[in-house]
């Protein structure tokens, strides 16, 4: 009897399966056409799970455990169970086999159960708690089911009754993980998991690779839609990086605004995507909802506005870009470039850029930077500093990107204290001074490709003009738009973070330093040098050098909290129940540290502007600064990782 009921259960399984992909599939494709090499994804695409996904996955030790032993143990007891129990292969080596695999499966069951019976509050529950028992219950029934084919048991071993049973745990495993997969529950991410690892957008991200930058808008396109106003205005490989959504929650633990109250929750907003699929509300959502924000009250369908349906306007200007959510989220779901995607449209089609967003905007417009300062005043900080410019040197080693940092009184401390620095070294460099605009990156994280793609095809021109060998910036945003965005606007060039380019200037032995005689120091990683662009150690290096043993916060590295201050935060200023800003001081007055180093303008202001007491703040370059010793070494040349060659 049961030799006759499970290959009718486990192929109606399949076929109903394969109904629900090719249902799944019309779905994604609801979206805009995405370039996709189809078949060298797929290739790939084994490796991109059992490498780039686990790297991601392993730093919970107990979850790569679990998920090896669970999703292992599942996907050879599938294969299995076809062949033993499907075409009727009762081989005893695959017997036995199929054994191996599903006690291997449950014993990672176990571990799921077990992670199920407590879960954190940033695991969604609702069908998720049913899920170990389907594992259990799939093992379990095609162990029993088996022991006759290894020839452990007699094959009519408990007559019609046993072959009741075992159908029934048959059926409801079966269900929940070849059916499920397809149509919908908590093993959906498995099917659209692996397809979403095949056709990424981003495939630069495997392999060891980085990929940061945001796509450019084709503006010359008339029928190119200006940002998402629809779930199907995102690219159908988006859609389905929605759909692979595991519900981990790893990217609500890591968000500071969703920790500050603020009404954002990137695993809900992922999951309002999902909702936009196929029509319907967020009232079965079982995580937590966006902060001031009652579950059941949002909903929509792939053809409605996204905005004031499936989510409040409020929720996408919460993020500060700083990629917390996409560094965890063990799908490598791009969670940051769907809210930018996003804001475009309210930026560009709507104008409804919150607070005093529009105001920068048109000050970026009106005179190249934020402030909406004269730009003659660019180099009034440099007065007394007799600095060269491009415009009369023509060709140096290197180009010092100021930043609109050149405004800000407080700024241009940490900037005069690099140039003393660079001097120190008896560097060949120049600024551009006022030929030099803004960067673009506010204007992009608002969601103005616009004014960004104006901004940065200026700077490219006037960067075109000279000859440098690199760019050397104190400031990351600047630092990550000329290195990762311009190159979509020809604009290619050696750029360097001015801690990375100072690590080198202490390794060639050009910088005679005494050493750091203040109180105890931690380190503040900035997301666009950290997340972004991964220099973690360069800061470090040259703290190092300086006498300084840095205290490290709990949170810091790839998982260092963002200080508030990217994607326009400051500028949107979306309220909340606390200040991102108080948050990371609470972990900085963790460590007992005195001092604070930091590497970014955006970071000193923010973390300056947390009442006191407090500990004091510092860039790199002022602590260098303080210990330069007046007569440098001798120069050598600087050594570097690649070497560029000369940019025009």
């Amino acid at each position: 009897m049961l030799n006759t009921l499970l290959p009718i259960l486990l192929f109606a399984a399949l076929g109903l399966a394969a109904l629900g992909a090719l249902r799944r599939v019309s779905l994604w494709r609801q979206g805009r056409p995405a370039k996709v090499e189809l078949l060298k994804g797929l290739l790939a695409m084994p490796r991109r799970y059992m490498v780039d996904l686990h790297h991601v996955v392993a730093r919970d030790k107990y979850m790569a455990n679990t998920h090896v032993a669970t999703a292992g143990g599942f996907v050879l007891a599938a294969v299995l169970a076809i062949l033993v129990h499907g075409f009727g292969l009762h081989n005893r080596i695959l017997g036995y086999a199929l054994l191996f695999a599903t006690v291997l499966m449950f014993v990672g069951a176990l571990f799921v159960y077990n992670r199920r019976r407590n879960p954190p509050a940033r695991l969604s529950k609702g069908p998720w708690m049913r899920l170990p028992k389907s594992l259990l219950m799939f093992s379990v029934s095609f162990f029993l089911a088996t022991l006759p084919v290894a020839g452990i048991l007699p094959a009519d071993f408990g007559g019609w009754v046993m072959a009741a049973i075992l159908s029934v745990g048959v059926l409801w495993g079966v269900s929940e993980l070849f059916f499920g997969m397809t149509w919908g529950g908590p093993m959906k991410h498995a099917f659209a998991g692996a397809l979403h690892l095949a056709w990424h957008r981003r495939a630069e991200r495997f392999g060891g690779g980085r990929s940061t930058g945001l796509k450019a808008l084709n503006l010359d396109d008339p029928q190119a839609p200006l940002g998402v106003e629809k779930p199907k205005d995102f690219t159908w490989n988006q859609l389905l990086g929605f759909d692979a959504c595991v519900q981990c929650g790893k990217c609500e633990a890591a968000c500071p605004a969703f920790a500050a109250g603020q009404p954002l929750n990137p695993k809900k907003l992922i999951q309002d995507m999902v909702v936009g699929l196929a029509g319907g509300t967020d009232a079965k959502f079982a995580g937590s909802p966006y902060p001031g924000k009652p579950i059941g009250e949002h909903g929509g369908n792939p053809h409605q506005p996204i905005v004031n349906g499936l989510v409040d306007a409020e929720t996408l200007w919460s993020c500060t870009t700083c990629r917390a959510c996409v560094e965890e989220c063990p799908m490598m779901i791009e969670h940051v470039d769907a809210i930018v995607d996003m804001r475009r449209h309210l930026t560009l089609e709507k104008g409804a850029t919150p607070n005093k967003g529009a105001e920068v905007l048109d000050n970026l417009i009106a005179t190249d930077n934020p402030g909406g300062f004269a730009p003659g005043g660019r180099m009034n900080w440099a007065a007394d500093l007799n600095l060269s410019l491009m415009a009369e040197k023509k060709t140096v080693d290197v180009l010092f990107w100021v930043g609109d940092g050149a405004f800000d009184m407080r700024n241009q401390r940490t900037l005069r204290a690099f140039v003393k620095v660079l001097k120190a070294a008896k560097v060949d460099f120049a600024v551009l001074g006022l030929e030099e605009r803004d960067s673009g990156d506010v204007a992009r994280r608002l969601g103005d490709e616009a004014t960004f793609q104006q901004l940065a095809r200026r700077n490219i021109n006037t960067l075109a003009k000279y000859n440098f060998k690199r760019i050397v910036t104190c400031d990351p945003h600047s630092f990550h738009v000329l290195k990762n965005e311009y190159g979509a606007f020809d604009g290619h060039y050696h750029v360097q973070h001015h801690s990375t380019y100072i690590a080198e200037l202490i390794g060639a032995n050009r910088l005679n330093l005494g050493q750091h005689k203040g109180g105890s120091v931690t380190y503040h990683d900035p997301c666009y040098l950290g997340r972004y662009n991964g220099e973690y150690e360069a800061p470090r290096d040259v703290l190092r050098a300086l006498g300084i043993e840095v205290k490290e916060m709990e949170r810091s590295g790839f998982r260092s909290r963002c200080c508030g201050g990217g994607g326009g935060a400051p500028i949107t200023d979306i309220p909340g129940k606390q200040r991102i800003p108080d948050m990371r001081m609470e972990d900085i007055r963790g460590t007992g540290a005195e001092l604070v180093a930091v590497g970014c303008p955006q970071c000193t202001v923010m973390l300056e502007g947390v009442v006191e007491p407090r500990p004091a703040i510092k860039d790199i370059a002022e602590l260098v600064a303080d210990v330069l010793i007046e007569e440098a070494i001798a120069p050598k040349s600087v050594p570097s990782k690649r070497e560029p060659a000369e940019v025009h």
